[in-house]
């Protein structure tokens, strides 16, 4: 019964043998971009061939590959010639390559990849420099074909994820000539409007059909762009310079309308739980509010609040009585004063204390004017003056000094012989 069942090898042999012996395979002729290029120690050459769909990998053995006249890279549009067969430990088809040539897009690869180390030098890549995508966009912009299955799928992911959210049509040229100047022209167009993010880019095609989406206006135009913008070209494998430029990228036009706007169930979700959080949080702070009133209200003091009055009115009366003690000391003393001041002699003979005073002040005048240096000159002496200063002693004065003699009835101006 079991001799129907045949082993993976003996299955892997049959399909080897059927496609090593079509002679439709035996010698086929495929265009594509080289990628995970590796060339081995040993001269052969390891890659895989790429179109925007589908891939085959692919081996160059090193007797083959002394024939080409150029160095293979990744990115690179080549022309091969082969045969398809099958690698029995794997079980994948491949080609084996016997001839290669450029298809004259290895000069384009070359340019991206100088213009991406250029901006990179510049900052244009810088992560920090980034500007933050909404979370919950009120109007999002897109910049790509007016036509095509990119407007549809950014349109249609947006209204079955966030229906609130406006979406405005920045229609631009996506490939071709003039598609440039036409992106730069619709991101600067985009900024005068209220939007809060910006998605720029269209569907996959080839590195010719997206080429616009690495020229350097478009680079320096979305870096310089005051909104945030999502880049959204191609497919999922293809990277262009405005996926470095941009603030964020996204794998394909339908992913960037995703990272765009949220799922409106998840913001229904989180409202909901904002709301339970918000309650939670309120009812916790009346349960505090409400158990510190209950200790305020069980307090002593408000069970008997005629208490606070009756300790002030106590302290009332306790001033009061202080008041009063000090008034009547005051008044005792000041009235003992009183009585001891009447009841002086000179209080009762004033005349005696003006005579007092009288005699005094006759006592003090005769010492001033017997100290006075007039009454000295008033019994014929006189006083020496140099300048400002009065002589005192011969040492003061010398010969030919004019000095100044004051005497009782005047001066008298003189010269030192």
């Amino acid at each position: 019964m079991n001799d129907k069942y045949i082993t993976i090898t003996q299955l892997t042999r049959y399909i080897k043998y059927k496609i090593d012996n079509d002679v439709h395979l035996n010698e086929v002729f495929i265009k594509g971009e080289i990628s995970n290029f590796k060339a081995h120690t040993r001269g052969h050459y390891y890659f895989t061939i790429k179109d925007e769909s589908s891939r085959i990998n692919a081996i160059m053995f090193a007797s083959q590959t002394k024939k080409i006249k150029f160095v293979p890279e990744d990115g690179m549009k080549v022309l091969v010639t082969g045969k398809i067969s099958v690698y029995e430990a794997n079980g994948g088809y491949q080609i084996y390559v016997s001839d290669m040539l450029e298809d004259g897009v290895g000069n384009l690869y070359v340019a991206y990849e100088k213009l991406k180390q250029k901006l990179e030098k510049e900052g244009l890549f810088d992560a920090s420099k980034k500007k933050k995508i909404p979370k919950i966009p009120k109007t999002v912009g897109v910049v790509t074909a007016p036509t095509g299955a990119a407007i549809r799928d950014i349109l249609s992911t947006i209204k079955r994820r966030f229906p609130l959210t406006e979406v405005i049509l920045f229609p631009a040229l996506v490939q071709g000539d003039g598609a440039k100047d036409s992106i730069v022209k619709q991101i600067k167009l985009a900024e005068n409007y209220e939007i809060d993010t910006l998605i720029v880019g269209r569907g996959g095609g080839s590195i010719e059909d997206m080429w616009c989406f690495n020229e350097e206006e478009v680079a320096y135009a979305i870096y310089q762009c005051k909104i945030p913008v999502i880049s959204a070209v191609g497919h999922e494998i293809d990277f262009t310079i405005a996926d470095f430029v941009a603030d964020l990228r996204a794998p394909t036009p339908t992913g960037a309308a995703e990272l765009a706007v949220p799922n409106v169930t998840d913001v229904v979700s989180y409202i909901h739980q904002l709301k339970i959080r918000s309650q939670t949080v309120m009812k916790n702070k009346i349960d505090f509010l409400n158990q510190k009133l209950l200790e305020i209200t069980n307090k002593h003091i408000l069970k008997n609040p005629i208490m606070i009055y009756q300790v002030k009115e106590q302290k009332f009366d306790n001033l009061i009585e202080r008041l009063k003690y000090h008034m009547l000391n005051l008044y005792k003393k000041k009235e003992k004063e009183l009585f001891s001041i009447t009841g002086s002699y000179l209080f009762k003979n004033p005349e005696k204390l003006l005579d007092l005073k009288k005699h005094k002040y006759i006592q003090v005048l005769s010492k001033l004017e017997t100290l006075s240096p007039l009454s000295t000159i008033q019994r014929g002496y006189s006083i020496v003056k140099k300048g400002d200063k009065v002589i005192t002693s011969c040492k003061d004065m010398k010969k030919n000094d004019k000095i100044e003699l004051e005497l009782k009835d005047g001066k008298i101006k003189a010269e030192v012989l």
